[in-house]
């Protein structure tokens, strides 16, 4: 019942506060009145089937007397159960608000619960876990302790010197090896820094050199330390220093490790001794062959120059190709320590193939003469062409091939077969004979340095076991192959493949030479006289001076001398000597000189950091002779030598683009590449030799070793490298920070050197 009766008695209720009691009161009257009479009139009808007045008047009255009552009565019963239900809701909504916050605070009493006992639960296993922590840490400090027991005997044990230095260059640590060698135990070393233990000039200080203090940021080094210990015993060490960093790259210390190395030095220096005694060797060999051969060749020259009869020319003309054989041996001596050095030069140039094949043949025909074989000759291909070759390296792998078919064939004959493939750029040559072969088993060593073969029937046969591996040299040296084919007793061939590409003629420009005035400094009469007959065919005065105390009297009283030509070998003091004396005198320092020499290249290393004009090769060509003086005197020549570009690259800061335009067109790419590389492998022995003369202080060693970069740099164009070097050599030493400049600098010098590198091949 409450269900319906509470929404109408609340409607009720509203209605009673919205149009106020006396109006609904009023209103309720009458329809109580008109509700009272509409039933009094419908109570009669049906009763009576009238409608009485009077009992209608009585009904509205009693109605009008009772109805104030019952509205009265109905309004209070309306608004007090309204009232009770508004209590009654509002109870309700308290008493379910407080039902929902216990049920909150019940939940959340239960969640406390559980966490609590979670809470519990974890600290029971973090107690586990830190008591099995502790455990484990008890057992890796026991394993650690007993780890760096055995690092520390094997450090102590290591043959090995270790030294550890903190951020602020204080010992902190070493071995027992380092101990024995700083003559400390390491109670007195460390929480020392070694100036307060060891003075500067001390041999323990070289091992103890490094980096300066205040270099924020030290770099790994390595170099080779000399020690002299107190008896005078010279030992080596590699001395390895490497920075230590913590995790946030911070410079904490400084890791020493050095290395004896006492008995690779020693090998290293009778190495070096014994090359160099090689050289020394090879290179006196060379000079007092050639003296001999000189006269021959020239002689033989003005004989050809000469008006002789057929047979008379025919003669010197063979005194000349024999002359022109042993110096193809003398070369392959000079070539066999090239190879060593991986220093053969190739110079290409524009040849006509029709007159280099005739020389050849010529030889050959000679040779074969002489011992009566047969000498055939057979071309294929376009002979009337000029060629981008290197003739004197062809001539002499073919003719030290010819030579060894003549000197291997006892009848029959020899043949020379070449074919030009203009379309693929390939030069085939051929050489035949019907000699005795040579066995299957030795062909593959045939091209083996000092290789000769055993089968006994060579035995006879007068020969160093050079020729061969110095041809294949060349001929790999030439971007080429060679190989040989051969049956025994029926005869071998030998084929040599090379690249090559047809070119225009070289056109010489014609270059006047005015007459001149030269100093000739040559000890040996027959080269003095040959050379004198040269210079004087072509106008020139020549004063000739004998030993260098002539030469030296001659150019302090002859005034119009206006060339020296000098000879590198003399009885009573050097060239470099007499060059020297040339360039420190004032008044002689323009003066022109061009050195005379068998072997060009050692004499350049003679003359390193003297100024020279030019080399001539001996026995003197006449052609660059005559290239040589208008180079150097002719008007034309010196204007086109003034010449500038137009414009320089930024790249002459870092290379001599000059100087290796010039290389690259006469030497080409190659041999420019293999001089790089040569330079790239030399370069660490130039600088650690710089570094460990710094770290002695030793200036005069310094100093050389800095000329000796100096050169090698300028050899392959290092411009910015040279200059430094030049710097280095003869600039005050500050031996403050050197040893960072000199690490800094070895950086900049391979960039420079990739730059080089890079530059040869876009060449």
């Amino acid at each position: 019942m409450q269900g319906p009766v509470h929404p109408h008695v609340r409607i009720f209720a509203a209605w009673i506060r919205k149009w106020g009691k006396l109006q609904l009161a009023l209103f309720c009257q009458l329809v109580l009145l008109i509700l009272a009479a509409l039933f009094s009139i419908c109570l009669e009808l049906v009763l009576h089937n009238q409608i009485d007045f009077t009992l209608l008047n009585g009904a509205l009255l009693f109605t009008l007397a009772l109805g104030p009552v019952f509205i009265s009565f109905i309004f209070y019963l309306v608004l007090h159960l309204d009232a009770a239900l508004s209590y009654l809701i509002d109870s309700a909504h308290q008493e379910r608000l407080l039902n929902e916050g216990m049920q909150d605070n019940i939940r959340q009493l239960n969640f406390e619960i559980e966490e609590r006992k979670k809470a519990f639960q974890a600290k029971r296993r973090a107690i586990d876990e830190l008591r099995k922590e502790i455990a484990e840490r008890k057992k890796a400090q026991i394993e650690l302790e007993e780890q760096s027991l055995l690092i520390r005997s094997i450090v102590d044990s290591s043959p090995d010197l270790f030294y550890y230095r903190d951020e602020t260059g204080r010992f902190a640590s070493c071995n027992k090896m380092f101990e024995a060698i700083m003559g400390k135990t390491a109670r007195e070393l460390i929480g020392h820094y070694p100036a307060e233990i060891y003075t500067a000039d001390s041999a323990q200080a070289a091992i103890l050199t490094e980096h300066e203090s205040n270099t924020p940021q030290p770099s790994e080094l390595t170099l080779d330390v000399e020690f002299v210990k107190d008896d005078g015993q010279v030992l080596w060490f590699e001395m390895r220093k490497v920075p230590f960093y913590d995790r946030y790259g911070r410079y904490i210390g400084l890791l020493g490790f050095g290395r004896d190395i006492t008995s690779r030095k020693l090998a290293e220096q009778a190495l070096e001794k014994a090359y160099l005694d090689k050289g020394k060797f090879i290179a006196t060999l060379s000079h007092e062959l050639r003296t001999p051969l000189n006269g021959i060749v020239g002689l033989s020259r003005r004989l050809l120059e000469s008006k002789l009869s057929k047979q008379q020319h025919g003669w010197a003309n063979t005194i000349f190709s024999s002359a022109e054989t042993l110096g193809n041996i003398f070369n392959d001596i000079i070539d066999l320590d090239k190879i060593d050095r991986q220093d053969l030069d190739i110079v290409y140039h524009s040849v006509s193939f029709r007159q280099f094949i005739n020389d050849i043949a010529n030889f050959a025909e000679l040779l074969c003469q002489q011992k009566g074989l047969e000498f055939k000759l057979s071309c294929e291909g376009e002979l009337d062409v000029y060629l981008r070759m290197d003739p004197t390296r062809l001539r002499q792998v073919l003719w030290n091939l010819l030579n060894n078919a003549v000197k291997f064939t006892a009848a029959g004959s020899v043949s020379l077969y070449c074919k030009l493939d203009a379309i693929n750029n390939r030069l085939h040559f051929n050489i035949e004979d019907t000699g005795i072969g040579i066995a299957a088993q030795e062909q593959e060593r045939i091209f083996d340095m000092y290789y000769k073969s055993n089968d006994g029937r060579r035995l006879s046969i007068i020969g160093s076991g050079i020729g061969l591996s110095v041809s294949r040299a060349l001929v790999e040296a030439m971007q080429g192959n060679i190989s040989v084919s051969s049956e025994v007793g029926k005869g071998s061939s030998f084929a040599v493949l090379l690249p090559t590409e047809l070119v225009q003629q070289e056109q010489q420009q014609a270059i006047s030479c005015p007459e001149l005035t030269i100093l000739l400094i040559e000890d040996v009469p027959l080269n003095a006289e040959i050379a004198i007959g040269l210079l004087e065919q072509r106008g020139h005065s020549v004063i000739h001076a004998e030993t260098g105390e002539d030469a030296i009297a001659l150019l302090e009283t002859e005034d119009d001398i206006d060339l020296v030509l000098l000879d590198m070998q003399l009885p009573d003091m050097g060239g470099e000597q007499i060059a020297r004396y040339i360039r420190d005198e004032e008044h002689l320092s323009a003066l022109p000189i061009v050195v005379l020499s068998a072997n060009v290249r050692k004499a350049e290393q003679q003359l390193d950091g003297v100024q020279v004009d030019g080399a001539l090769a001996k026995p003197i060509n006449t052609t660059k002779l005559d290239l040589m003086l208008a180079r150097l005197f002719s008007p034309s020549a010196v204007r086109l030598q003034q010449v500038k570009p137009a414009s320089v690259s930024n790249e002459n800061q870092v290379l001599d683009v000059g100087t290796l335009n010039d290389y690259i067109q006469s030497l080409g790419k190659d041999a420019m590449k293999r001089s790089a590389q040569l330079f790239a492998q030399l370069l660490p022995g130039y600088m650690n030799k710089l570094m460990e003369t710094a770290v002695q202080r030793q200036e005069k060693d310094f100093q050389e070793a800095a000329h000796k970069l100096k050169g090698a740099a300028a050899s392959v164009g290092l411009l910015w490298v040279q200059q430094q070097a030049k710097r280095m050599e003869q600039e005050q030493i500050n031996w403050q920070g050197l040893e960072r400049q000199l690490v800094d600098f070895h950086l900049k010098t391979e960039q420079h050197l990739a730059a080089l590198s890079e530059y040869i091949e876009n060449a």
